[in-house]
């Protein structure tokens, strides 16, 4: 098919608690080509995985969830639970950030990618077996056969990562949602990660989207950028134009906050965004950064940026956009 895989048009999506509504995400809209790495970018609390959950259908009961989510062209947001088996884990796979917890501690490794591939594949146990031992071999699991049989908590972190990755191909999927794969691992187990993916990418064709807080891992892996700032998308454009060219005042304060190697690191100091994010439970009914932004004036202080194109191909949710 031509276009877009998927397409995330103006979703929100508000949890109702005892001290009131939280608006995790607010109109966000993205779409994903095929082959293609979407970073999407933020700090804790931003909506990120709220809204990757929102793409597969795994947020609780409790969250009212409205707007728009196509997979070549299937509605999921109004599908049928049959429909959302069919695509969920099938054609959309997604592995979560803390492998530790995703994964049964009291199952093989490979006991637990079986079940997924029965489930889904309609394999006799021995096919799905041998699957197994191909699906670790694939993220370069060494001696496949044998780490097949072993617990969760015999593996290191990288290998526990390497596992849930296995787990979320076994199914060929179209697109593969990746919520933080490298947090809490070391700089040499983030790159092998991030090779991995890289080369799954290549390989398989399978179109990516990642969710990190780390600007670094999506320098070495995007293709495209969204940054989201409370709830809402403050920048997008494709990854090379969004280190360049940065916009928006929280881009440039996230990139300004980044560790450099050589004569940057000797030459001055991290900056700091000063402030902090707005609670998701009383969203300002003005720009969002604008307590944090050197640029704010009284438009900042009494309206909601609209997202704009600036730059060919870039754009950003801010009245006073600019690089630093």
């Amino acid at each position: 098919m031509s276009g877009p895989l998927l397409e995330v048009e103006d979703l929100s999506v508000r949890f109702d608690t005892d001290e009131g509504s939280v608006h995790a995400v607010d109109r966000m809209s993205l779409s994903l080509e095929p082959r293609q790495v979407l970073g999407v970018v933020g700090e804790s609390g931003c909506g990120k995985s709220v809204t990757a959950l929102s793409i597969v259908g795994l947020l609780p009961k409790t969250a009212k969830v409205t707007g728009s989510v196509r997979f070549e062209g299937l509605e999921l947001l109004a599908a049928s639970k049959s429909e959302l088996r069919r695509v969920r884990g099938r054609q959309i796979s997604f592995v979560f950030q803390e492998p530790m917890t995703s994964l049964n501690p009291v199952f093989r490794v490979g006991h637990q990618i079986e079940e997924v591939l029965r489930e889904h594949m309609n394999l006799s146990r021995a096919a799905a077996r041998q699957r197994v031992v191909e699906l670790l071999d694939l993220v370069h699991i060494p001696d496949p056969a044998r780490r097949a049989e072993e617990y969760p908590h015999q593996l290191s972190g990288g290998m526990r990562q390497r596992v849930m990755i296995a787990m979320a191909l076994g199914c060929d999927p179209k697109i593969l949602i990746a919520d933080e794969p490298t947090t809490a691992l070391d700089v040499t187990i983030q790159a092998g990660i991030l090779d991995l993916l890289r080369e799954l990418r290549d390989r398989l064709g399978t179109a990516i989207v990642l969710i990190t807080h780390n600007l670094g891992v999506v320098a070495d892996i995007a293709d495209r950028v969204v940054v989201m700032y409370a709830g809402r998308k403050a920048e997008e454009a494709p990854v090379g134009e969004l280190f360049a060219h940065p916009q928006h005042p929280y881009t440039i304060g996230l990139l300004g906050a980044v560790p450099r190697a050589g004569a940057a690191a000797r030459n001055g100091r991290l900056q700091e965004i000063p402030g902090r994010v707005p609670s998701l439970s009383e969203l300002p009914t003005h720009c969002a950064f604008a307590d944090r932004c050197p640029r704010a004036d009284e438009q900042s202080w009494s309206e909601v940026p609209v997202l704009r194109q600036v730059r060919p191909d870039h754009a950003v949710a801010c009245f006073h956009p600019g690089e630093q």
